[in-house]
C-alpha cells in the first residue's frame, strides 16, 4: 500500500511538472510577431495650394504612431473571461493525459519480470510462494492473481469469480479516469460557443446603440472575441477528444491481454484440482 502511494504521489508529481512547464513557455511566448493595424481615412484635398500648405503644416505636426498591438496581447484581450476559463481547462487536460499516461503502462499493468516469477513458482510448484509473489506486487494482473488464489480453496469457479471482480473494478477505475477526457472535449467547445454568442451580442449592441453607421473597427472587438473564443474552444476539445480515443483502445487492450494471462495461469490450478480428484 505504501509503495502504492508513493507510486500515486510521483505521478502527481511529475504531471505538476508538466503543468509548470506549460505555464512557463505561455508566459514566454514573444511579443513580436503578428500585428494588426488600423486603416486611417484619407480625404482628397480642394486644390493644389491648399495641398502645398495643409503638407507643410502636417509635416511639422504630425503625431507619433500608436505602438502596434501583437497578436498574443490581442487574442488575451478579446477572449477575455472565457480564455481565461479554457485556459484553466487546457492546463487540466494536459495534467489528466499524463496522468493516464503514466498509468495506463505495460509495466504497471502487466510487468513481465512478475509473470516469469509467478510461472517460476509455479512450475516448481511453490503455490504458497506465488500467492506470496501476488501479493506483494502492485500490478493489476498481481492484484488479479492475487484475488483469485485467496478464493481458491472455495472452489476454481470461486478464484474464477474473484479475478473478474478485480479486473471489472479496475476497469471501472480506469474508465473513471478516461471520462474527465471526454468531458473536456464536450464543455470546451460549449464555452467556446458561449464566448461566440457573446461576442455576437456586443456587435450588434454597437450597431443597435450607435447615433450613426458604425465604423468596421467599433464591431471588431465583437467579432474578434466571438472568433478566439471559439478556435481557443476546438483547440482544447481536439486533444481531448484524440487522447480519450486513443487512450481508452490502449486500456481495452491492455485489459484483455491482463485477463487472458491471468486465465492462463489460473488454468494451471484447475488441472491441478482435476489431479487430485482424480487421485482420491
Amino acid at each position: 500500500m505504501l509503495s502504492r502511494l508513493s507510486g500515486q504521489r510521483r505521478i502527481w508529481q511529475a504531471t505538476s511538472l508538466m503543468m509548470a512547464i506549460m505555464a512557463m513557455f505561455v508566459a514566454s511566448v514573444p511579443n513580436s510577431g503578428w500585428a494588426y493595424q488600423e486603416d486611417a481615412a484619407t480625404e482628397t484635398a480642394p486644390d493644389s495650394t491648399e495641398n502645398t500648405t495643409e503638407e507643410a503644416s502636417t509635416d511639422s505636426e504630425t503625431p507619433a504612431t500608436a505602438p502596434r498591438e501583437t497578436m498574443l496581447s490581442w487574442m488575451i484581450r478579446s477572449s477575455g473571461y472565457f480564455g481565461a476559463v479554457l485556459l484553466l481547462i487546457s492546463f487540466i487536460m494536459v495534467a489528466v493525459i499524463m496522468m493516464n499516461l503514466l498509468q495506463v503502462r505495460r509495466d504497471n499493468l502487466l510487468p513481465e519480470e512478475f509473470v516469469i516469477a509467478f510461472e517460476e513458482k509455479l512450475t516448481a510448484k511453490d503455490y504458497q510462494g506465488a500467492y506470496e509473489i501476488a501479493r506483494s506486487d502492485e500490478s493489476l494482473i498481481a492484484r488479479v492473481l492475487a484475488a483469485g488464489l485467496g478464493r481458491l480453496n472455495r472452489g476454481y469457479e470461486e478464484a474464477i469469480e474473484g479475478m473478474q471482480e478485480v479486473g471489472e473494478e479496475e476497469s471501472m477505475m480506469m474508465e473513471h479516469r478516461l471520462s474527465y477526457l471526454a468531458l473536456i472535449g464536450s464543455i470546451a467547445p460549449m464555452i467556446g460557443l458561449m464566448g461566440t454568442v457573446w461576442g455576437m451580442i456586443q456587435s450588434f449592441r454597437e450597431i443597435s446603440t450607435a447615433a450613426t453607421a458604425p465604423k468596421p473597427k467599433d464591431l471588431a472587438d465583437g467579432i474578434s472575441t466571438a472568433l478566439f473564443t471559439t478556435l481557443e474552444g476546438l483547440v482544447v476539445a481536439i486533444p481531448a477528444i484524440i487522447a480519450y480515443g486513443l487512450l481508452r483502445n490502449r486500456v481495452s487492450r491492455l485489459l484483455l491481454e491482463v485477463g487472458r494471462v491471468s486465465e492462463g495461469l489460473m488454468a494451471r490450478f484447475s488441472a491441478v484440482g482435476k489431479a487430485g480428484n482424480e487421485k482420491a
